[in-house]
């Protein structure tokens, strides 16, 4: 159970179909796992919410941190445009579903909503990505049966998918 913890802390996707897999190979229930994985989410929290005060208040006080700050406010903005509803908690969600939760509990406090409610946003976008990709492991694993190459090929699916959807997605692309 603990190797499963420790891989689903990996700071990187690659550690939910790495633990996944070893936790289906010590024979634990699907919602051990996801628990587990619940409890990496937490544990997450209690470590980097510290840091994102830290950073929050330099940047009332640091130039190159108040203009990271807005900017991060404006891409808040623009993520949350594309769900509508601002920065509620639909779009909080998505923003951690999308990018990862750090991304959206900074995007929740940037937005106003405090310790509990922005972690929950974070985690339950988080969560939701972790059932996608679990889910589409444990297919892929059935077709595969080799979980060193299920793992490559959901690594590369994770990076390659959502560029994908960037290129073919119509609008203006963003400049970098």
């Amino acid at each position: 159970m603990v190797p499963v913890l420790l891989l689903f802390l990996l700071p990187v996707g690659g550690g939910i179909p790495a633990g996944v897999l070893l936790a289906r190979s010590e024979g634990l229930a699907w919602p051990l796992t996801a628990g587990l994985y619940l409890v990496s989410d937490v544990l997450l929290a209690l470590a980097f919410e510290p840091v994102l005060r830290l950073f929050a208040a330099w940047g009332r006080k640091v130039p190159f941190l108040a203009r990271l700050r807005a900017a991060l406010k404006a891409a808040m903005a623009r993520s949350a445009a594309h769900v509508g509803g601002g920065a509620g908690p639909l779009a909080l969600v998505l923003i951690a579903f999308g990018v990862d939760p750090m991304t959206g509990r900074a995007s929740a406090l940037a937005a106003g909503h405090g310790f509990l409610a922005g972690w929950t946003f974070a985690i339950a976008g988080d969560m939701l990505y972790y059932a996608v990709i679990a889910l589409t492991t444990l297919r892929l694993n059935a077709y595969f049966r080799n979980p060193n190459t299920t793992v490559l090929v959901v690594l590369g699916a994770m990076i390659a998918v959502p560029m994908l959807v960037r290129a073919l997605r119509p609008g203006p692309r963003p400049s970098l």
